[in-house]
C-alpha cells in the first residue's frame, strides 16, 4: 500500500511558528508532525510513502531521512505551484504516483494507527473517505452530506441544517477510482478556479456519480493543525507517545 502526504503549504495560519519551518515539521514531542504520519502509516503496513513538498522543501527532504528506520520506502515529489495554489495543484503534480490503490492524507492530519487500519479494511470502494461526527461544525470543518454510507456532497460551505459529519482529510482509492480521481484533478485544473480549489472539489464531482464511499472512524483519535491552538491540543494527544517506538506488522 502507498500513501501520498500533502504537505506542500507554509501553514500561514501559524505564524510566525511557520516563518521559516513548514508546516509539517513542526515539533510534536520529540519528533514532527511528518514523522509522525510517517510512523503511524507504517504501524498500519503502508511500505511507500510519497511527500509532496513546496515550502522549504529541502529541509522537508533532509528530515525524510530518519524515517529509514522504519523500513518504509519514502520519496518526494515538488510542488511549484505551492505558493499561489491550494492542494488540488498537490494533487496533480503526483498525478503520477496515483496508478493502482492508494492513500491520500493531508499534511496536517494526525490519527492514531486504528484510523488508517479501518480505511484499508474498509468495503472495496472505487474512492472512500474517512468521517467523523460531532454535535456541531464550524466553518473551517470539511463538511459532508451522506446516504448510509455513501457521500453524497462535501464542501466547507454546506447548510448546516444538511451536515451529518466531516472529512478528516484520509481518504483510500483503488485503481479505478485513482484514474477517474486524476481525470477529474486535470479537468479541475484546467478551469479558471483550478489553482485556488482543494481536491476534495474533484471528490464532490465524484461523489455525484455515485463513486464515493465513506468510513466511519468515530471513537478514534485523531486532529488538524491549522491554528496554534491546534497545535498545542495535538502536542498533547500525541506528543507524550513520541519517546516510544511504534510497533510495525509482524514485528
Amino acid at each position: 500500500m502507498k500513501a501520498i502526504i500533502l504537505s506542500a503549504g507554509q501553514g500561514s495560519r501559524l505564524l510566525p511558528l511557520t516563518e521559516d519551518c513548514p508546516k509539517c515539521l513542526l515539533p510534536l514531542g520529540g519528533r514532527t508532525i511528518l514523522e509522525h504520519q510517517v510512523e503511524q502509516l507504517a504501524a498500519a503496513g503502508v511500505k511507500e510513502v510519497v511527500v509532496v513538498t513546496g515550502f522549504r522543501a529541502a529541509a522537508v527532504e533532509g528530515r525524510l531521512i530518519r524515517l529509514r528506520k522504519l523500513g518504509v520506502k519514502v520519496r518526494t515529489v515538488f510542488n511549484p505551484f505551492y505558493n499561489v495554489a491550494d492542494n488540488l495543484a498537490s494533487c496533480w503534480m503526483a498525478r503520477a504516483e496515483m496508478e493502482g490503490g492508494f492513500l491520500l492524507l493531508n499534511g496536517d492530519t494526525l490519527f492514531e494507527p486504528e484510523i488508517a487500519r479501518r480505511l484499508v479494511a474498509a468495503p472495496a470502494a472505487p474512492i472512500t473517505l474517512t468521517i467523523d461526527r460531532k454535535d456541531g461544525y464550524d466553518s473551517d470543518d470539511m463538511k459532508v452530506v451522506v446516504d448510509g454510507t455513501r457521500l453524497r456532497e462535501v464542501g466547507k460551505t454546506l447548510p448546516l441544517e444538511r451536515v451529518n459529519g466531516e472529512s478528516i482529510g484520509f481518504s483510500r482509492f483503488d485503481a479505478e477510482g485513482a484514474q477517474w480521481f486524476t481525470e477529474v484533478l486535470d479537468q479541475e485544473m484546467r478551469t479558471p478556479n483550478g489553482l485556488s480549489w482543494w481536491y476534495l472539489k474533484a471528490v464532490g464531482v465524484l461523489a455525484e456519480r455515485g463513486l464515493v464511499q465513506t468510513c466511519s472512524i468515530e471513537g478514534l483519535t485523531w486532529g488538524e493543525v491549522d491554528f496554534p491552538d491546534d497545535l498545542a491540543r495535538a502536542q498533547m494527544m500525541f506528543g507524550t507517545a513520541a519517546a516510544a517506538e511504534p510497533t510495525l506488522p509482524g514485528v
